[in-house]
């Protein structure tokens, strides 16, 4: 396959960017999006010229570091993380833009990486369970009924790739946040939690400078791991609940 590709390059973020065009030959429907762009930087370092920064690490559909906008899509024309994205998506002699998220709060680091440290102070706000140390409890000591299990996996699912934002036309982080939330309000352990988790979670998503949610929906069509948009209105749900129970002391 011959392509084309349009690639986002920016040397910082206080430089000014722009898409360069780049021209690749020899590569095989079989390569994933990433190798083709590895093969993009081994020519361009053949020639001397600097390489194309992207971010990546387990390659296998699980981090969500390979975050990237193909074609005006996150992640590209699958619905798979941009690792798990194959050549045999594309036609010989396409042209394809690759670019980095575009949202206020992921600024670009360079060329198509973006900061994402926004998603960490979200879930240090609260996304997580406080335990006492010691020895693990005894397997299924705590019962939890299987449709509330169901939907704590469900939204475990979530890698953190940013995509939701990437797609959101607003640069909402709703979805990510709300199934952080949720996933650990539904269990029991969590309870204890429950209300100070979507209070402080949500007032960080706000502070991070994200978009406002008007639910329309490219959040869960953008999602690699299909995280429903209904999450949104469990987690507004909750954060209703909590409000109502503080206001009240």
């Amino acid at each position: 396959m011959k392509l084309t590709l349009r690639v986002w390059r920016q040397k910082n973020a206080d430089a000014e960017g722009a898409m360069s065009t780049y021209e690749v030959d020899g590569i095989s429907p079989d390569m994933s999006f990433l190798e083709m762009l590895d093969t993009l930087n081994e020519e361009l370092i053949l020639k001397g010229e600097e390489p194309v920064a992207f971010d990546h690490d387990c390659r296998e559909g699980i981090c969500g570091a390979c975050s990237l906008v193909i074609n005006g899509d996150a992640h590209g024309p699958e619905r798979t993380t941009t690792c798990q994205l194959h050549m045999r998506s594309f036609e010989d002699g396409d042209t394809i833009d690759v670019e980095p998220w575009r949202a206020a709060a992921f600024p670009v680091v360079k060329d198509l990486v973006v900061d994402r440290s926004a998603f960490d102070r979200i879930i240090q706000a609260g996304g997580y369970i406080t335990a006492p140390t010691g020895a693990a409890p005894e397997a299924h000591a705590t019962p939890v009924p299987k449709p509330d299990a169901d939907f704590a996996f469900e939204h475990a699912e979530c890698i953190g790739c940013g995509a939701c934002v990437a797609a959101c036309p607003n640069g909402a982080a709703m979805l990510f946040t709300s199934a952080k939330i949720n996933h650990l309000n539904v269990l029991p352990q969590g309870a204890p939690e429950r209300e100070t988790r979507v209070l402080d979670m949500v007032a960080q998503m706000d502070e991070e400078g994200f978009g406002g949610c008007t639910l329309a929906g490219e959040c869960a069509t953008a999602c690699p791991k299909g995280i429903p948009l209904f999450s949104i209105t469990s987690m507004n749900k909750e954060w209703l609940r909590a409000t109502r129970k503080v206001s009240k002391r």
